[in-house]
């Protein structure tokens, strides 16, 4: 028993379950409420949104919660986002019916054959192109399809895996850590704060290309530095990225379906700049994109539905996320006790420049990360605790927004508990340890440049609210 008892794999610990995490903290808002002073702020309308409005924090009757509520709370977080839910769902299903219709590899293996080009124009291409999947939520989960073809370039030039994985893991990150559109990402925090849709394209844009530029440049001195070393032998690359054979009719389709897809999303960013389109629109363009992408792609009807529901299974666990951590600010507003704490952090960053306070919020949401690595539920916690904060403090909820984008980004590329980077690094062979001794310096840069970006963000008063 001793010996089967030795040899039996460790548990992760449960607190790495998103639900098991936010459940706990549900039960510690639950015991705060009896603990914590009630109190709330004065509040006021500006263009149909509610501000608290600075020192006007006053004490109130306590509101402290049953057991019952905290069942109750999760029922009601859960009915209260459903928009947000549903978004989340049909961004997985759409994408999955547009990756069944094998346009993406498609395209993928294109530049993977392409042996005219050098190193640096292999890390511009492969960094523009997969950063442009990421920044628009279009590939971030799945970005672990792709990183079996940046292994087999790197291996044929000459380059290791840890180079390959970074072609597209690397890549991907850079736009989704800048996003300038990702539904998930920026789009739900958006939402959660009262922030109009994809507003402040023009300097997320300047961000997402200060991203670009710093990881081109890092790929390329690792690349110019392991070709000095002269460690590795080039291969044969027509020999490790055969594809199957595409008739004419074939490229066409895809070509096509790659074009239909970049056009549905253009729309939808265009309606909601000039239309204010919101949830809604956004769940019917994504099933008009799945439609669109089948009947392109020659998909059966039952296919695409299918390949839709599939997708949409997927995203389930990070969908329902949202749910649950809105009924934790679901207690704390029953138990009047958020503005008490908003009241209490307000106190210890009141004393601070605005600036120091931005990204105070910035590393929070770093450390949230740590336990909660759905970039969807981490918002739905932190998005209604720092929008209060941020009000008091005179920042705007744009950059409040931000500096969750950015404390969520960050850390993807070195978090522990993220599912995706771990299962990229055992599928390529790739110990923790080297890949942190690899990518912090690409990191470290990323975390400077957020928090230069969310100092200019708290000096311009980036809006528009």
């Amino acid at each position: 028993m001793d010996a089967i008892a030795q040899n039996k794999p460790k548990q992760k610990n449960s607190f790495q379950n998103p639900y098991v995490l936010l459940f706990c903290i549900l039960i510690v808002a639950g015991i705060a409420t009896w603990i914590l002073p009630a109190g709330q702020y004065a509040t006021e309308m500006r263009n149909g949104i509610s501000f608290s409005v600075p020192g006007s924090y006053h004490a109130v009757a306590n509101h402290g919660v049953n057991p019952l509520d905290l069942f109750l709370a999760i029922a009601s977080g859960l009915i209260s986002t459903a928009p947000i839910i549903f978004m989340v769902l049909f961004t997985g299903g759409a994408l999955q019916v547009l990756e069944k219709s094998g346009s993406v590899d498609y395209l993928l293996h294109s530049i993977a054959e392409n042996q005219k080009l050098n190193d640096f124009r292999l890390i511009c291409l492969f960094c523009v192109v997969f950063s442009i999947l990421g920044t628009t939520g279009i590939v971030v989960n799945s970005v672990i399809a792709f990183v079996p073809i940046g292994i087999l370039i790197a291996r044929s030039i000459g380059l290791d895996e840890i180079f390959g994985v970074s072609l597209v893991y690397i890549a991907t990150y850079t736009g989704y850590n800048a996003s300038i559109s990702a539904p998930t990402s920026v789009g739900l925090a958006q939402r959660l704060a009262e922030v109009p849709l994809l507003s402040g394209l023009g300097f997320r844009f300047i961000i997402y290309l200060t991203f670009l530029a710093v990881t081109i440049a890092f790929l390329t001195i690792y690349a110019r530095n392991k070709r000095k070393q002269n460690c590795l032998r080039p291969e044969n690359l027509s020999e490790k990225t055969q594809k199957s054979a595409q008739t004419p009719g074939q490229k066409r389709r895809h070509w096509l379906t790659l074009l239909y897809t970049a056009l549905c999303l253009a729309v939808f960013i265009a309606g909601a700049v000039k239309l204010q389109w919101s949830e809604k629109e956004m769940l019917a363009m994504f099933i008009i994109m799945a439609i669109g992408i089948g009947i392109i792609a020659k998909m059966r009807a039952d296919d695409i539905v299918k390949y839709f529901l599939a997708g949409c299974s997927q995203l389930i666990i990070g969908a329902f996320v949202v749910g649950m951590a809105r009924s934790i600010s679901i207690i704390l507003d029953q138990g009047v006790i958020l503005d008490t704490i908003v009241h209490y952090v307000v106190d210890i960053l009141d004393e601070l420049p605005r600036s120091i306070s931005a990204i105070g919020m910035y590393v929070s949401a770093m450390i949230m990360h740590l336990f909660i690595s759905s970039g969807s539920g981490e918002s739905a916690v932190l998005i209604p605790v720092f929008t209060p904060i941020g009000d008091v403090l005179g920042i705007t909820r744009q950059t409040t927004v931000q500096s969750v984008v950015f404390g969520e980004g960050i850390i993807n590329c070195v978090n522990p508990t993220s599912g995706v980077l771990m299962a990229i690094l055992a599928t390529s062979n790739i110990d923790y340890t080297k890949w942190l001794k690899f990518v912090c310096p690409l990191v470290l840069t990323w975390g400077i440049i957020s928090a230069a970006a969310l100092l200019i963000a708290v000096e311009i008063n980036w809006g528009p609210i």
